[in-house]
């Protein structure tokens, strides 16, 4: 990575990489607001539309991959020469097998500096994709801190980084630390990945922060249930907190992801799950978020077919019966009223559109809309 001439001089543009370990900075532990957009290059390519996805998808990523072929076949083309070469081709976001077997057509450790450089030194996003998909193909594990820091930059950058960690040995601990720094798209990516590798060394997180409450969380809920063998760990629940949250917040996504992913409606336990977070939940001090998982998990065994929460009508009713008992509670009834006073968005919202159906005594004054 020699070929820095120009980068980071007065005037010049932000490379993506720099972009992303300042924002970083700013908050070590936590996600990049908004992903880190706009991007250094946002004004190049807002206005711009760009190669559209070639309608035969299965030639995505062809022009890219020749591009890199007559680079590669000239012994004196500089890793700087590909910074604007991809501003008129399709590049795929995602694992592409045309890129990769370009990968591997040319000299591994010329592709690994050019990959190296291209994230590290470009300052456009295009070009950037390109080299980290270089990197995913060849590199090794002393790209593990170049590939989390342009992987903060999720939802572009997410896919590939993903991806190159799978096959990477300490990829388990590498996708767990962007894990904890990815919201939206780019966590649906690293915790596919996490799924995919199965790996016991990420069983326990997966079982306690993979859900972050995002819509999105609905494409791997269910395989985080599945993956983690949920329902042979539900003991736990007696002395962790953090599990029983997450619980609760793994039955809500999946009480209403149809068409992104495993539903309460087929995944084998979720009666068992249910059962059991029903037994816990009620033992826990009342919080916002609590009480809003458990009223609409409520909701949902009131109006739907006890089918669609996996169990049967008397388990059915048993489990709705517990969970209300607790959102009757003074002490949570006061927290549910509180939220509501301060004008939290899911208090307003169950007040609005799931309290009058259940009545409850948090929100006595409320009247179903008609219709409801």
């Amino acid at each position: 990575m020699s070929e820095t001439t120009g980068t980071g001089l007065p005037g010049s543009p932000t490379t993506l990489f720099d972009h992303a370990i300042r924002l970083h900075q700013l908050a070590p532990g936590e996600p990049l607001h908004r992903d880190g957009e706009p991007y250094p290059d946002d004004g190049l390519h807002r206005h711009r539309k760009g190669p559209r996805t070639p309608e035969d998808r299965h030639s995505a990523g062809k022009d890219a991959a020749l591009i890199l072929d007559a680079h590669f076949a000239s012994a004196s083309a500089r890793p700087g020469e590909l910074a604007d070469a991809f501003h008129d081709v399709y590049v795929p976001i995602h694992p592409n097998v045309h890129m990769a077997a370009a990968a591997e057509r040319a000299d591994r450790e010329r592709v690994r500096r050019t990959g190296r450089w291209l994230v590290r030194y470009s300052t456009d996003r295009c070009s950037v994709t390109v080299g980290l998909a270089l990197v995913a193909a060849v590199g090794t594990a002393d790209d593990i801190p170049l590939i989390q820091t342009i992987g903060l930059l999720s939802n572009r950058f997410g896919p590939l980084a993903a991806h190159a960690f799978e096959s990477q040995p300490g990829g388990v601990e590498a996708l767990l630390w962007l894990a904890e720094r990815v919201t939206g798209w780019g966590r649906v990516y690293v915790i596919e990945a996490l799924c995919r590798l199965d790996d016991p060394a990420a069983r326990g997180w997966l079982l306690r922060r993979a859900c972050d409450g995002d819509f999105l969380n609905g494409y791997f809920a269910g395989t985080v249930a599945t993956v983690t063998r949920l329902h042979e760990a539900l003991g736990d629940l007696d002395t962790d907190s953090e599990m029983a949250d997450h619980v609760g917040r793994l039955l809500h996504v999946m009480s209403d992801c149809g068409g992104m992913g495993l539903t309460l409606a087929h995944y084998p336990h979720s009666a068992a799950v249910l059962a059991a977070h029903a037994r816990h939940v009620g033992s826990l001090s009342p919080t916002i978020e609590r009480y809003f998982t458990i009223a609409v998990l409520t909701q949902h065994l009131t109006t739907e077919s006890p089918e669609a929460a996996g169990c049967t009508v008397v388990q059915q009713e048993a489990l709705r019966e517990a969970y209300l008992e607790v959102l009757d509670r003074q002490e949570w009834t006061e927290t549910a009223r509180a939220g509501l006073a301060a004008d939290d968005n899911r208090m307003r919202w169950l007040a609005d559109h799931r309290a009058p159906q259940l009545r409850l005594r948090a929100f006595p004054d409320r009247v179903p809309d008609v219709g409801e």
